[in-house]
Protein backbone atom coordinates (compact mmCIF):
# COMPACT_ATOMS: atom_id res chain seq x y z
CA UNK A 1 0.00 0.00 0.00
CA UNK A 2 1.47 3.35 -1.06
CA UNK A 3 -1.08 5.67 0.60
CA UNK A 4 -2.60 5.72 4.05
CA UNK A 5 -6.13 5.84 2.65
CA UNK A 6 -5.69 3.84 -0.57
CA UNK A 7 -8.78 1.95 -1.67
CA UNK A 8 -8.36 -1.73 -2.45
CA UNK A 9 -8.13 -2.35 -6.18
CA UNK A 10 -7.68 1.35 -7.04
CA UNK A 11 -4.36 2.64 -8.34
CA UNK A 12 -2.65 5.45 -6.47
CA UNK A 13 -2.62 8.87 -8.23
CA UNK A 14 0.93 8.61 -9.60
CA UNK A 15 0.05 5.34 -11.33
CA UNK A 16 -3.10 6.64 -12.98
CA UNK A 17 -2.29 7.37 -16.63
CA UNK A 18 -5.90 7.35 -17.83
CA UNK A 19 -7.08 10.55 -19.55
CA UNK A 20 -8.28 13.07 -16.99
CA UNK A 21 -12.02 13.65 -16.76
CA UNK A 22 -13.62 16.85 -15.48
CA UNK A 23 -11.99 19.93 -13.92
CA UNK A 24 -11.66 21.37 -17.42
CA UNK A 25 -11.28 25.03 -16.40
CA UNK A 26 -8.60 24.24 -13.84
CA UNK A 27 -6.75 21.96 -16.25
CA UNK A 28 -6.74 24.56 -19.00
CA UNK A 29 -5.48 27.20 -16.59
CA UNK A 30 -2.65 24.96 -15.40
CA UNK A 31 -1.74 23.77 -18.89
CA UNK A 32 -1.48 27.41 -20.00
CA UNK A 33 1.00 28.07 -17.19
CA UNK A 34 3.12 25.07 -18.19
CA UNK A 35 2.94 25.85 -21.91
CA UNK A 36 3.76 29.51 -21.38
CA UNK A 37 6.76 28.84 -19.14
CA UNK A 38 5.13 30.93 -16.39
CA UNK A 39 5.28 28.46 -13.55
CA UNK A 40 4.82 29.82 -10.03
CA UNK A 41 6.86 28.41 -7.17
CA UNK A 42 3.78 26.88 -5.51
CA UNK A 43 0.25 25.91 -6.54
CA UNK A 44 -2.49 25.08 -4.05
CA UNK A 45 -4.99 22.59 -5.48
CA UNK A 46 -7.97 22.65 -3.15
CA UNK A 47 -11.48 21.25 -3.01
CA UNK A 48 -13.51 18.45 -1.39
CA UNK A 49 -11.70 15.22 -0.62
CA UNK A 50 -11.83 12.49 -3.23
CA UNK A 51 -12.46 14.59 -6.36
CA UNK A 52 -9.11 13.92 -8.08
CA UNK A 53 -6.80 16.67 -6.83
CA UNK A 54 -3.81 14.38 -6.30
CA UNK A 55 -4.38 12.67 -9.66
CA UNK A 56 -4.34 16.09 -11.31
CA UNK A 57 -1.18 17.02 -9.38
CA UNK A 58 0.75 14.01 -10.68
CA UNK A 59 -0.57 14.56 -14.22
CA UNK A 60 0.64 18.17 -14.01
CA UNK A 61 4.03 16.98 -12.74
CA UNK A 62 4.40 14.75 -15.80
CA UNK A 63 3.55 17.68 -18.07
CA UNK A 64 6.16 19.84 -16.33
CA UNK A 65 8.85 17.18 -16.71
CA UNK A 66 8.05 16.72 -20.40
CA UNK A 67 7.96 20.48 -21.04
CA UNK A 68 11.10 21.45 -19.11
CA UNK A 69 13.19 18.27 -19.38
CA UNK A 70 14.78 16.36 -22.23
CA UNK A 71 12.99 12.98 -22.11
CA UNK A 72 10.08 11.63 -24.10
CA UNK A 73 6.60 11.40 -22.57
CA UNK A 74 6.56 7.59 -22.41
CA UNK A 75 9.76 7.48 -20.36
CA UNK A 76 8.55 10.23 -18.03
CA UNK A 77 5.24 8.42 -17.52
CA UNK A 78 7.00 5.17 -16.75
CA UNK A 79 9.31 6.74 -14.19
CA UNK A 80 6.50 8.59 -12.42
CA UNK A 81 4.41 5.41 -12.25
CA UNK A 82 7.38 3.52 -10.81
CA UNK A 83 8.13 6.29 -8.32
CA UNK A 84 11.65 6.57 -9.74
CA UNK A 85 11.69 9.96 -11.45
CA UNK A 86 14.64 11.77 -9.84
CA UNK A 87 12.96 15.19 -10.01
CA UNK A 88 9.73 14.11 -8.33
CA UNK A 89 9.21 14.25 -4.57
CA UNK A 90 6.00 13.11 -2.86
CA UNK A 91 5.36 14.01 0.76
CA UNK A 92 2.61 12.00 2.47
CA UNK A 93 1.83 10.39 5.79
CA UNK A 94 4.39 7.64 6.24
CA UNK A 95 3.93 4.01 7.29
CA UNK A 96 4.87 3.08 10.82
CA UNK A 97 7.51 0.49 11.57
CA UNK A 98 4.77 -1.82 12.73
CA UNK A 99 1.26 -1.61 11.31
CA UNK A 100 -0.62 1.30 9.80
CA UNK A 101 0.36 4.89 9.08
CA UNK A 102 1.17 7.97 11.10
CA UNK A 103 -1.79 10.29 11.51
CA UNK A 104 0.20 13.39 10.47
CA UNK A 105 3.07 14.48 8.28
CA UNK A 106 5.90 15.12 10.75
CA UNK A 107 8.49 17.88 10.82
CA UNK A 108 11.39 15.46 10.24
CA UNK A 109 9.82 14.41 6.94
CA UNK A 110 9.58 18.03 5.80
CA UNK A 111 13.18 18.65 6.83
CA UNK A 112 14.24 15.58 4.88
CA UNK A 113 12.43 16.96 1.81
CA UNK A 114 14.17 20.31 2.22
CA UNK A 115 17.55 18.58 2.45
CA UNK A 116 16.89 16.53 -0.69
CA UNK A 117 15.90 19.67 -2.59
CA UNK A 118 19.21 21.30 -1.69
CA UNK A 119 21.11 18.59 -3.54
CA UNK A 120 21.98 18.66 -7.22
CA UNK A 121 18.98 17.65 -9.26
CA UNK A 122 19.02 14.22 -10.84
CA UNK A 123 17.68 15.30 -14.22
CA UNK A 124 17.46 18.44 -16.34
CA UNK A 125 14.31 20.50 -16.04
CA UNK A 126 12.11 21.46 -13.13
CA UNK A 127 11.72 19.54 -9.92
CA UNK A 128 8.22 18.98 -8.52
CA UNK A 129 7.35 18.38 -4.86
CA UNK A 130 3.79 17.16 -4.22
CA UNK A 131 2.40 17.42 -0.68
CA UNK A 132 -0.65 15.16 -0.43
CA UNK A 133 -2.26 16.45 1.65
CA UNK A 134 -0.84 19.57 3.26
CA UNK A 135 -3.76 19.39 5.72
CA UNK A 136 -1.95 16.40 7.27
CA UNK A 137 1.07 18.49 8.32
CA UNK A 138 1.27 19.02 12.07
CA UNK A 139 2.05 22.61 13.17
CA UNK A 140 5.81 22.09 13.24
CA UNK A 141 5.78 20.48 9.80
CA UNK A 142 3.64 23.29 8.39
CA UNK A 143 6.03 25.93 9.70
CA UNK A 144 9.01 24.05 8.31
CA UNK A 145 7.31 23.83 4.91
CA UNK A 146 6.53 27.55 5.06
CA UNK A 147 10.24 28.34 5.36
CA UNK A 148 10.89 26.44 2.14
CA UNK A 149 8.03 28.19 0.35
CA UNK A 150 9.43 31.56 1.46
CA UNK A 151 12.81 30.75 -0.13
CA UNK A 152 12.08 28.04 -2.71
CA UNK A 153 14.94 26.31 -4.52
CA UNK A 154 15.38 27.43 -8.14
CA UNK A 155 13.34 25.69 -10.84
CA UNK A 156 11.27 23.86 -8.26
CA UNK A 157 7.49 23.90 -8.00
CA UNK A 158 5.42 22.77 -5.05
CA UNK A 159 1.99 21.28 -5.70
CA UNK A 160 0.04 21.37 -2.45
CA UNK A 161 -3.15 19.31 -2.21
CA UNK A 162 -5.68 20.54 0.35
CA UNK A 163 -9.14 19.35 1.34
CA UNK A 164 -9.56 22.17 3.89
CA UNK A 165 -7.70 25.26 2.73
CA UNK A 166 -9.39 27.39 5.38
CA UNK A 167 -7.37 25.73 8.15
CA UNK A 168 -3.99 26.30 6.48
CA UNK A 169 -1.61 28.98 7.65
CA UNK A 170 -2.54 32.23 5.87
CA UNK A 171 1.15 32.72 5.11
CA UNK A 172 1.22 29.40 3.24
CA UNK A 173 -1.89 30.28 1.23
CA UNK A 174 -0.46 33.69 0.36
CA UNK A 175 2.60 32.10 -1.25
CA UNK A 176 0.60 29.84 -3.55
CA UNK A 177 -1.35 30.23 -6.74
CA UNK A 178 -4.78 29.03 -5.65
CA UNK A 179 -6.67 26.68 -7.98
CA UNK A 180 -10.10 25.57 -6.76
CA UNK A 181 -11.51 22.23 -7.90
CA UNK A 182 -15.18 21.32 -7.65
CA UNK A 183 -17.02 17.98 -7.52
CA UNK A 184 -17.48 16.38 -10.93
CA UNK A 185 -20.64 16.67 -12.95
CA UNK A 186 -22.72 13.49 -12.95
CA UNK A 187 -21.82 12.62 -16.55
CA UNK A 188 -18.08 13.00 -15.85
CA UNK A 189 -18.34 10.99 -12.66
CA UNK A 190 -20.23 8.21 -14.45
CA UNK A 191 -17.42 8.03 -17.02
CA UNK A 192 -14.79 7.71 -14.29
CA UNK A 193 -16.73 5.03 -12.41
CA UNK A 194 -17.56 3.01 -15.52
CA UNK A 195 -13.87 3.04 -16.42
CA UNK A 196 -12.93 1.89 -12.90
CA UNK A 197 -15.50 -0.93 -12.84
CA UNK A 198 -16.36 -1.97 -16.41
CA UNK A 199 -17.81 -5.20 -15.03
CA UNK A 200 -20.74 -3.47 -13.34
CA UNK A 201 -24.08 -2.73 -15.04
CA UNK A 202 -25.06 0.85 -15.77
CA UNK A 203 -27.67 0.73 -13.00
CA UNK A 204 -24.95 0.16 -10.40
CA UNK A 205 -22.91 3.05 -11.80
CA UNK A 206 -25.96 5.34 -11.74
CA UNK A 207 -26.65 4.33 -8.13
CA UNK A 208 -23.05 5.17 -7.18
CA UNK A 209 -23.25 8.53 -8.96
CA UNK A 210 -26.38 9.38 -6.97
CA UNK A 211 -24.56 8.64 -3.71
CA UNK A 212 -21.16 10.13 -4.46
CA UNK A 213 -21.91 13.84 -4.67
CA UNK A 214 -19.47 14.35 -7.55
CA UNK A 215 -16.55 12.64 -5.76
CA UNK A 216 -14.97 9.69 -7.60
CA UNK A 217 -13.54 8.23 -4.42
CA UNK A 218 -16.98 8.07 -2.81
CA UNK A 219 -18.39 6.68 -6.04
CA UNK A 220 -15.91 3.82 -6.02
CA UNK A 221 -16.79 3.10 -2.39
CA UNK A 222 -20.50 3.23 -3.28
CA UNK A 223 -20.11 0.66 -6.05
CA UNK A 224 -19.28 -1.90 -3.38
CA UNK A 225 -22.77 -1.43 -1.90
CA UNK A 226 -26.05 -2.86 -3.09
CA UNK A 227 -28.14 -0.57 -5.27
CA UNK A 228 -31.31 -2.00 -3.72
CA UNK A 229 -30.43 -1.78 -0.04
CA UNK A 230 -30.86 0.69 2.78
CA UNK A 231 -29.56 3.68 0.83
CA UNK A 232 -32.07 3.14 -1.96
CA UNK A 233 -34.78 3.07 0.71
CA UNK A 234 -33.44 6.30 2.20
CA UNK A 235 -33.47 8.01 -1.19
CA UNK A 236 -37.08 6.98 -1.68
CA UNK A 237 -37.97 8.29 1.76
CA UNK A 238 -36.27 11.64 1.11
CA UNK A 239 -38.33 12.07 -2.04
CA UNK A 240 -41.49 12.31 0.11
CA UNK A 241 -40.59 12.40 3.82
CA UNK A 242 -43.97 13.72 4.95
CA UNK A 243 -45.89 10.74 3.62
CA UNK A 244 -44.28 7.92 5.59
CA UNK A 245 -45.47 7.30 9.17
CA UNK A 246 -43.02 7.84 12.02
CA UNK A 247 -42.91 4.09 12.64
CA UNK A 248 -40.94 3.73 9.41
CA UNK A 249 -38.05 5.78 10.82
CA UNK A 250 -36.79 3.21 13.30
CA UNK A 251 -36.88 0.40 10.74
CA UNK A 252 -35.03 2.55 8.20
CA UNK A 253 -32.41 3.56 10.77
CA UNK A 254 -31.91 -0.09 11.75
CA UNK A 255 -31.50 -1.08 8.10
CA UNK A 256 -28.90 1.66 7.52
CA UNK A 257 -26.82 1.06 10.64
CA UNK A 258 -26.74 -2.74 10.33
CA UNK A 259 -25.55 -2.76 6.69
CA UNK A 260 -22.10 -3.07 5.12
CA UNK A 261 -19.99 -2.63 8.23
CA UNK A 262 -20.96 0.99 8.79
CA UNK A 263 -20.37 2.12 5.21
CA UNK A 264 -24.06 2.69 4.58
CA UNK A 265 -24.32 4.92 7.67
CA UNK A 266 -21.56 7.13 6.28
CA UNK A 267 -23.34 7.45 2.95
CA UNK A 268 -26.63 8.06 4.76
CA UNK A 269 -25.04 11.05 6.48
CA UNK A 270 -23.94 12.32 3.06
CA UNK A 271 -27.40 11.91 1.55
CA UNK A 272 -29.08 13.64 4.46
CA UNK A 273 -26.56 16.49 4.46
CA UNK A 274 -27.05 17.06 0.74
CA UNK A 275 -30.85 17.01 1.13
CA UNK A 276 -30.58 19.59 3.91
CA UNK A 277 -28.27 21.78 1.81
CA UNK A 278 -30.61 21.59 -1.18
CA UNK A 279 -33.60 22.41 1.03
CA UNK A 280 -31.88 25.44 2.57
CA UNK A 281 -30.81 26.63 -0.89
CA UNK A 282 -34.34 26.28 -2.26
CA UNK A 283 -35.76 28.16 0.70
CA UNK A 284 -33.20 30.96 0.31
CA UNK A 285 -34.24 31.37 -3.33
CA UNK A 286 -37.91 31.39 -2.40
CA UNK A 287 -38.03 35.07 -1.57
CA UNK A 288 -39.75 36.80 1.38
CA UNK A 289 -42.57 34.26 1.39
CA UNK A 290 -40.17 31.47 2.27
CA UNK A 291 -38.64 33.03 5.39
CA UNK A 292 -40.30 30.53 7.72
CA UNK A 293 -39.11 27.66 5.55
CA UNK A 294 -35.57 29.06 5.47
CA UNK A 295 -35.45 29.55 9.24
CA UNK A 296 -36.68 25.99 9.76
CA UNK A 297 -34.18 24.60 7.22
CA UNK A 298 -31.27 26.42 8.89
CA UNK A 299 -32.32 25.15 12.31
CA UNK A 300 -32.58 21.64 10.89
CA UNK A 301 -29.12 21.91 9.30
CA UNK A 302 -27.54 22.96 12.62
CA UNK A 303 -29.33 20.20 14.52
CA UNK A 304 -28.32 17.44 12.12
CA UNK A 305 -24.68 18.52 11.93
CA UNK A 306 -24.43 18.75 15.71
CA UNK A 307 -25.93 15.27 16.10
CA UNK A 308 -23.62 13.70 13.51
CA UNK A 309 -20.56 15.42 15.02
CA UNK A 310 -21.45 14.23 18.52
CA UNK A 311 -22.15 10.73 17.21
CA UNK A 312 -18.65 10.55 15.74
CA UNK A 313 -16.74 12.19 18.58
CA UNK A 314 -18.63 10.60 21.51
CA UNK A 315 -19.50 7.27 19.86
CA UNK A 316 -23.22 7.81 20.35
CA UNK A 317 -26.00 5.53 19.10
CA UNK A 318 -26.12 5.99 15.32
CA UNK A 319 -29.68 4.65 15.14
CA UNK A 320 -30.97 7.24 17.55
CA UNK A 321 -29.22 10.07 15.69
CA UNK A 322 -30.80 9.00 12.41
CA UNK A 323 -34.27 8.67 13.94
CA UNK A 324 -34.04 12.16 15.43
CA UNK A 325 -33.00 13.61 12.06
CA UNK A 326 -35.74 11.69 10.22
CA UNK A 327 -38.36 12.99 12.65
CA UNK A 328 -37.05 16.54 12.30
CA UNK A 329 -37.09 16.42 8.50
CA UNK A 330 -40.62 15.01 8.47
CA UNK A 331 -41.80 17.75 10.84
CA UNK A 332 -40.07 20.43 8.75
CA UNK A 333 -41.72 19.23 5.55
CA UNK A 334 -45.15 18.93 7.16
CA UNK A 335 -44.93 22.41 8.64
CA UNK A 336 -43.41 24.32 5.72
CA UNK A 337 -43.97 22.44 2.47
CA UNK A 338 -47.19 20.47 2.80
CA UNK A 339 -50.37 22.51 2.48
Amino acid sequence: MREADQLEGVVVPEQNLAPLVGHLDARQRLEALVGGDRLPSAILLHGPQGIGKATLAFALARQIFIRTGDEEAARVDGQVVAGSHPNLYALRRQPKDGKGFYTVIRVDEVRDLRERLRRTRGRSGYRVAIVDAIDDCNPSAANALLKTLEEPPPETIFLLVSHRPGVLLPTIRSRCLSVALRPLADADLAEVLARARPDLPRSAVDHAVALAGGRPRRGIEAMALSDEGALAALRRWLSAPAQAPSAVHLALADQIVSGAGGAEASFAHDLLTRWLADEARAAALGGPGARRRLASANELWDKAHALFAEEESLNLDARQSLVVVFDAIRHHVQQTLVS
